[in-house]
């Protein structure tokens, strides 16, 4: 009997940079988790798609995990949190997302990070964790992403990274009851390395 399951994929990475480490989520980080999602409700309001207190419940989280493994599973998805060591706390997430092959080899890059941690450096250093992946171990070419124009440091992020400006899509997310203009970012493998991927 010939087996069809190509694609399917090992367990989430592990990637450690300094003092964090992105790792896929457990049951056992949903206090922490949702506690930090809380106390960022206001920071992370303005610049995420709507979400609702039931959206952080303990039910809501063991889906969201099983979801998260099916889709890593697949080739479609990595999601994973952003932990300080060595206690391993919580403090936000990194998401490749729509991760397309054939003529394509791209993704989405999404990122967040808990108030009370932001601008020490940690968000940029996931963002890179994650793109040395997508261009090394997934062999991928391009990484797009996306912030609201007002948005002056995620953008200053994407920039460090090694993203480039592409363009203005409008209307391009719901968020925080309107839907909101988002200024368009790529990363290729060319400019990560030098040469585009091999496919």
């Amino acid at each position: 009997m010939i087996s069809l399951d190509f694609v399917r994929q090992q367990r989430p990475p592990t990637l450690e940079q300094g003092d964090i480490v992105l790792r896929a989520g457990q049951l056992t980080d949903h206090s922490s988790w949702a506690a930090l999602r809380e106390r960022s409700r206001a920071h992370l309001t303005r610049w995420e798609p709507d979400w609702q207190d039931k959206d952080a419940t303990l039910e809501a989280f063991r889906t969201r995990l099983r979801l998260h493994d099916r889709l890593h599973r697949s080739g479609a998805a990595l999601s994973l949190l952003v932990c300080l060591k060595p206690g391993g706390d919580v403090i936000g997430g990194v998401t490749l997302s729509d991760i397309r092959l054939h003529a394509s080899h791209s993704a989405t890059i999404g990122y967040w990070i808990g108030e009370g941690h932001l601008r020490q450096g940690r968000g940029l250093a996931a963002v890179q964790l994650t793109l040395a992946h997508a261009f090394g171990e997934k062999r991928l070419n391009r990484v797009e992403a996306a912030c609201q124009p007002g948005n002056t440091a995620s953008r200053a992020l994407l920039s460090k990274a090694g993203f480039k400006e592409e363009g203005l899509a409008r209307d391009y997310l719901f968020i925080n009851g309107g839907w909101r203009d988002h200024l368009l970012f790529a990363a290729t493998a060319r400019d990560y390395s030098g040469a585009p991927a091999l496919v």
